[in-house]
């Protein structure tokens, strides 16, 4: 398999070492034929985009594009928020940004009970290694799932990352929904056993790097060594072998007129 395009990619913008044009100037270099700038939500309390440079990144990645021919897109890893499926990209903002991912992070300005029921007890129990109650599962999985079920989420990245839950309920979700589920290459946080379960589900893929430096762009090994061993087929992975997603971000903008 041979990686198209990388949706998951970082800057300056928020904690990324490389600028846009440094990023896409990877990608043209790594043979894609586009990336996304996907930097952290607003939420994100250490290194979150600012809502004032959201111009200032729009405008370069137009510039990125004019300069190296690899469509650079407007991307974000906005944060869960709220067990109720609140992200911190809101709809008057959609208009500005072309790729909607979204994923459970540290150090987030969560809504004060969600932070306590959930973000707490996962970060505690994946420092220390502790084994998550069902209960917890239960509570964290419907997270998940009401984000992709009240946000037009194009892909979920990092399943499992420091908020654990049922993968294979969050893949029937993504199915549903039309949202992709991320094998992310920085680190896997889906086991073989649970890229397995997916498989049983109507779910999609996108391979990512999750590059925080230019020269990790379209950098997917791990990912792709991840996926071939779980037995992944090759037409279940949309942005591989010259093929792109159809996204589910760019459909509801057109659908209200907004693209």
């Amino acid at each position: 398999m041979i990686l198209t395009a990388d949706y998951h990619t970082h800057t300056t913008y928020s904690h990324g070492k490389g600028s846009v044009m440094d990023n896409a100037e990877a990608a043209k270099k790594a043979g894609l034929k586009e990336i996304a700038i996907s930097d952290h939500g607003f939420g994100q309390l250490a290194f979150g985009l600012k809502k004032s440079k959201i111009d200032s990144l729009v405008k370069d990645c137009k510039n990125a594009t004019e300069a190296t021919g690899v469509k650079t897109l407007v991307g974000i890893e906005s944060n869960f928020l709220s067990d109720g499926g609140k992200c911190d990209l809101t709809e008057d903002l959609y208009d500005k940004f072309d790729v909607f991912l979204a994923g459970a992070h540290k150090f987030v300005a969560y809504k004060t009970g969600t932070f306590f029921k959930y973000f707490v007890p996962t970060l505690f129990d994946g420092t220390f290694k502790i084994k998550p109650s069902k209960g917890l599962i239960k509570e964290t999985t419907g997270m998940y799932i009401n984000v992709i079920k009240n946000n037009p989420v194009d892909a979920i990245t990092h399943v499992n990352f420091c908020c654990f839950a049922d993968a294979y309920e969050v893949a029937k979700a993504a199915a549903d929904y039309g949202t992709y589920i991320e094998i992310n290459a920085k680190k896997i946080h889906l086991s073989e056993e649970e890229l397995e379960k997916i498989l049983k589900t109507d779910a999609r893929f996108i391979l990512s790097s999750d590059a925080h430096t230019p020269d990790r762009v379209g950098e997917v090994s791990l990912a792709l060594k991840v996926a071939e061993s779980a037995g992944v087929p090759a037409d279940r992975i949309d942005n591989v072998d010259g093929r792109t997603p159809n996204f589910r971000f760019a459909a509801f903008k057109s659908a209200a007129g907004r693209s």
